[in-house]
């Protein structure tokens, strides 16, 4: 991997590909529709690499608020995805089958994440037929499917196994590989398998863009930021992380619970280091005396802010979050880091899209820059 140094601040950055999501799309611009939409890390990524969003389907009232507040301008589809007929989204988004570019899904993780239960009849694993569904009937140029890790790990090889062979047979070429988002811009070590599929009367071989940034620290990524809705730690969890150093392993949290509670408990709090890009931000965390989780700030007793948490997910500092803490927290915790769909669009705008016959993308040169 040819790593470049970050000549930029990160700051100004996420400065400059907010600028570029504010910026007036051209009328050539690629395409996208975003199912699973979340409140948008994935739609923003596009946005950020010049897309035009013609629809974004999701079903969490929470998720859709946070959506709606930062891309007021895109048709949102608030409700079950099964319940989407594929002539509701055509009309929807104003096209016609076969026009849409990329199709982009980001189905529900927590039956295959390693962190869970990793259950096979987990009723959220079936959320990927209705994908399947959609993508058969809009038949666009290219789809991305984002997920996590665990997919392709233990017994859940099984299932991912099956969703190539649909997926395939829904008429792609397809690839799929894990990325780490530290090597994409991003202050996060978040591993995420992003499967990328060509229509086969294209003629065109699916790839995956190259990691090509150095990792940024959380010291690097937090530099100038205000922090916002400080919440510190209390109670008996205070005593617990006090103990802990920063980037501990599983055990040492283990034993710090244990000298606290007598038990192994809240091992869920992880204290961030400085020198070090931040672990995965969990989607969920619990403000508790007693009983909690989340990241925690290197050298202060305290919760990530909401503005720091933003900047360590990837998010400008100008996109909007409402609702609680918690909920902010999870809607940062559950996106697809902007930064790192930014790099698979741009990718796929350039290597893809660009050698279509007849393509209207055969003038774009948008290629992985020195951004920081």
């Amino acid at each position: 991997m040819n790593a470049i140094a970050v000549k930029r601040n990160y700051a100004d950055t996420l400065e400059q590909t907010w600028l570029d999501h504010l910026r007036e799309r051209a009328s050539d611009a690629p395409t996208v529709i975003s199912t699973f939409a979340g409140c948008g890390g994935s739609s923003l990524g596009y946005s950020m690499a010049g897309f035009r969003e013609l629809l974004a389907v999701e079903w969490d009232k929470h998720a859709v608020a946070v959506f709606r507040a930062n891309f007021p301008d895109v048709p949102v589809f608030h409700g079950d995805i099964a319940k989407l007929s594929v002539e509701e989204c055509l009309e929807m988004a104003g096209i016609q089958k076969g026009e849409l570019d990329v199709l982009d899904s980001s189905p529900p993780c927590q039956g295959y994440s390693t962190a869970g239960k990793r259950a096979f009849t987990d009723a959220r694993n079936t959320l990927f037929t209705e994908f399947v569904r959609l993508l058969r009937g809009l038949q666009p140029k290219v789809f991305v499917m984002e997920n996590v890790s665990g997919l392709v790990k233990g017994k859940m090889k099984l299932i991912f196994a099956e969703m190539l062979r649909e997926l395939k047979a829904s008429g792609y070429q397809v690839s799929a590989r894990l990325l780490n988002a530290a090597y994409y811009g991003v202050p996060q070590s978040r591993q995420r398998l992003i499967v990328i599929g060509v229509r086969n009367d294209l003629g065109i071989s699916p790839t995956h863009p190259v990691g090509c940034y150095a990792p940024v620290s959380v010291r690097q990524a937090l530099v100038d930021c205000e922090p916002s809705e400080i919440v510190p730690v209390a109670g008996k969890n205070l005593r617990m992380i006090a103990r802990l150093k920063p980037a501990a392993s599983g055990t040492e949290r283990n034993r710090a619970a244990v000298q606290v509670f007598g038990k192994v408990r809240n091992f869920n709090f992880i204290r961030l280091k400085w020198s070090r890009p931040s672990p995965t931000i969990p989607k969920t965390m619990r403000v508790s005396e007693t009983f909690g989780a989340g990241l925690v700030m290197p050298d202060d007793n305290r919760y990530v802010s909401i503005a720091e948490l933003k900047r360590l997910g990837s998010f400008p500092d100008a996109f909007k979050f409402v609702g609680s803490f918690e909920h902010k927290w999870a809607r940062i915790g559950n996106s697809v880091p902007p930064l790192l769909m930014r790099a698979i669009a741009q990718h796929i705008r350039q290597e893809l899209l660009c050698k279509c016959s007849g393509s209207r993308f055969k003038s774009a040169a948008i290629r992985c820059q020195d951004s920081g």
